[in-house]
């Protein structure tokens, strides 16, 4: 279990004790599996996952701690059109991970783009600045997502 035995992730224990929240084995438990996930978890499949391991937890206890952690910002939460809540841990280990989702509307098939070529990185950049001038906000983060026809449903 990360962080008991001195080894878990510390911006997790940052953000906790900043927020004035304690990091319990339930948050703890779920954040771990969102760590580890390969794709984007519903909270069904969270639960699944943290009860092979903590079989003390329930369902409610997942929704209500999923809520909180996108409260804080540990944790995104999306609607890729299935009618599921989506998972994904938004902190690493040097900060926020930033990238793309392009959803597939034939199949739900969702594929992260890390793959920024230079163009797109200034105009996202040059965007940021002009909407924080115009609007004077400060934007602290951003999700983008492009919903199209994957390869295999474009056949």
């Amino acid at each position: 279990m990360p962080g008991r035995n001195g080894k878990g992730p510390p911006w997790w224990h940052g953000k906790f004790r900043s927020c004035g929240y304690r990091l319990t084995i339930p948050r703890e438990m779920i954040l771990d599996v969102l760590n580890k996930a390969a794709k984007h978890l519903s909270a069904e499949e969270i639960y699944l996952a943290v009860q092979k391991v903590y079989s003390a937890i329930g369902l409610t206890t997942i929704y209500r701690t999923l809520e909180l952690l996108v409260q804080m910002g540990l944790v995104f939460k999306f609607d890729f059109g299935d009618k599921r809540s989506r998972y994904e841990l938004a902190d690493g280990p040097k900060g926020i991970r930033h990238h793309y989702h392009l959803v597939c509307t034939g199949c739900g098939r969702v594929i992260d783009y890390t793959d920024f070529i230079d163009e797109a990185k200034e105009l996202l950049l040059q965007t940021q600045k002009g909407l924080t001038k115009k609007y004077n906000f400060k934007i602290t983060n951003h999700l983008i997502q492009f919903y199209g026809l994957c390869e295999k449903c474009q056949k």
